[in-house]
């Protein structure tokens, strides 16, 4: 039995994601450009850029900048990613962010400790001090993503079970701090989700906890991406990341720079809108931002429906072309 939405909300995260995995800096009226059409097609959410340590990932050192360039289209929120103390104070000071208190967990310790330096059990209870910080920044939590949720590079398969055992230590910090969870997001941080798999976990955890929201960060590493999305609607999943054109991919991940990046904005739209999902998108004006973010980019990207095309041009032709004689 399935369970289809009728409309789903995706979250763009396309230029933190492609500029910040991309190996060199980009000229600011081209990023802003990009931000400015991708508001322009009916996304709720962009995630522009992350504050970050600028030694390490230099291309985002001008975060700031880029935030204040940007011309805001009213109804759209902009937000940026950090991972500490002082990525949290750059991001308030800064013009233009809206501020989202997002908490972060992970199953893998190997990925954990090559992220932020401390393995998933230390990163968990490091949470508590965040909710502090957000609680006196009067920020009310929005949502928690646990990553390598499916799998890692770096330690390997990442079974539901184990999973589901990182769900109930979040969910047991959470109350213990006070804090009411709106949404979890299950995160396929370097791609080894597939929708048997994925399905497994999602009926896992709604079966725990049937009124927590369930959204998923998806990469399209290893070519499953849409086949998971595919999958998780069909169990009810309303909310998903996406990223134009397939930008992105994490750094740190042990990913080649060919690595697809966040499961494609445009061909998920295409995919909902042709299943009659509604997304609130213009496909069309979506697509002309995924060829600008080629163009930018400088090389090939992974989306097919940017390259392909949406059938919106060929249904109007056919219907504006004449009827065809029959013969007998």
């Amino acid at each position: 039995m399935s369970d289809l939405p009728r409309q789903i909300e995706i979250h763009e995260e396309g230029p933190r994601e492609g500029f910040q995995f991309e190996k060199k800096a980009y000229p600011l009226a081209d990023r802003v450009r990009l931000v400015e059409m991708l508001a322009e097609t009916g996304l709720p959410q962009i995630q522009v850029a992350s504050f970050v340590s600028k030694t390490k990932v230099p291309q985002m050192a001008d975060s700031e900048d880029w935030f204040a360039a940007i011309r805001r289209k009213p109804g759209v929120l902009y937000t940026g990613l950090w991972l500490n103390e002082s990525g949290f104070a750059r991001a308030q000071a800064a013009t233009g962010v809206d501020m989202k208190a997002n908490l972060y967990f992970y199953t893998s310790d190997q990925f954990s400790q090559h992220n932020n330096g401390r393995n998933a059990t230390e990163m968990l209870e490091g949470q508590r001090r965040w909710i502090s910080m957000y609680r006196d920044a009067g920020l009310p939590i929005h949502s928690a993503y646990l990553m390598t949720a499916f799998g890692c590079n770096l330690e390997g398969e990442i079974t539901p079970e184990k999973t589901l055992s990182w769900v109930h230590r979040i969910m047991a910090m959470c109350r213990e701090e006070g804090v009411t969870l709106p949404c979890l997001y299950l995160a396929d941080t370097v791609g080894w989700a597939v929708p048997g798999r994925l399905t497994r976990l999602v009926g896992m955890v709604r079966e725990a906890y049937p009124e927590l929201r369930i959204g998923l960060h998806l990469h399209d590493t290893r070519g499953s991406g849409l086949a998971n999305v595919y999958a998780a609607m069909t169990m009810g999943i309303d909310l998903f990341d996406a990223s134009v054109a397939g930008l992105g991919g994490c750094p740190f991940a042990g990913h080649s720079s060919a690595s697809a990046g966040n499961v494609c904005t445009e061909d998920i739209v295409f995919m909902a809108e042709e299943m009659g999902i509604r997304t609130g998108i213009d496909l069309d004006a979506l697509i002309e931002a995924a060829g600008e973010a080629e163009r930018i980019i400088g090389h090939p990207l992974a989306g097919r429906i940017m390259h392909a095309g949406s059938l919106n041009k060929f249904r109007r032709a056919s219907a504006g072309a004449a009827p065809s004689a029959r013969t007998a």
